[in-house]
């Protein structure tokens, strides 16, 4: 039976893989994202979410626990103004991001890496080992429109706590979703996870996303 782990804690993302049907579990990366930032001087939004999905997944999959698994990792960087966005963590850095972004437009970059784990050598018996030794990402990104918000709106929405670690302060899943005009691109992309770039992912580990559907 093909497992996938999914390097992280969002729990936008595994409820999105549990509604699409995708057995999965949970592994979370210790994972410090300034510092591998840091490290990689990387300002592009596009690949700053695939650099930070890869350190995220390749982490995971040198522990003992990814033996014989398939790691997904997933990171998502808001682009607003040219300028990279992750979590605001602060209410002060939420408001006036969301202040600008009110009747604008931005686009939510999603990076996405797998790493096959399992082993790829034949056996005594002369039986290849089913892994692909694949290790490869992509990015899905959308454009989301914000419809105008008045401050009071975003005053209440940040007290809520939701848009805080969110990329780009907000959700489409969630609160968040009052003030988002439209979407143009993958709907998925923009909660956090790409289903179809998962399978175009899991495609060239040679495993088929419906391998991974619940068993009747």
């Amino acid at each position: 039976m093909v497992r996938l782990i999914l390097a992280s804690q969002s729990p936008a993302r595994t409820k999105l893989l549990a509604e699409a049907g995708i057995r999965h579990t949970v592994l979370v990366s210790d994972v410090d994202e300034d510092a591998v930032q840091a490290r990689y001087g990387v300002t592009d939004p596009h690949d700053t979410a695939l650099l930070l999905a890869r350190a995220k997944a390749e982490a995971v999959a040198s522990l003992p626990e990814a033996e014989g698994a398939l790691v997904l990792g997933c990171d998502s960087v808001f682009e607003f103004d040219g300028q990279a966005h992750g979590k605001p963590y602060t209410a002060e850095v939420a408001r006036e991001r969301m202040l600008r972004m009110s009747g604008n437009a931005g686009v939510l970059h999603t990076g996405h890496w797998l790493v096959d784990c399992r082993d790829t050598d034949t056996d005594d018996a002369g039986t290849d080992g089913a892994g692909s030794g694949a290790t490869l990402g992509a990015v899905a990104s959308a454009e989301v429109a914000f419809l105008d918000m008045e401050a009071e709106e975003i005053d209440a929405y940040i007290a809520t706590g939701e848009p805080l670690h969110c990329a780009g302060s907000f959700t489409i899943d969630g609160l968040g979703g009052a003030f988002i005009r439209k979407v143009d691109g993958d709907p998925h992309a923009v909660v956090g996870l790409s289903v179809s770039t998962l399978r175009g992912l899991l495609a060239a580990a040679n495993v088929r996303i419906t391998d991974l559907w619940p068993r009747a």
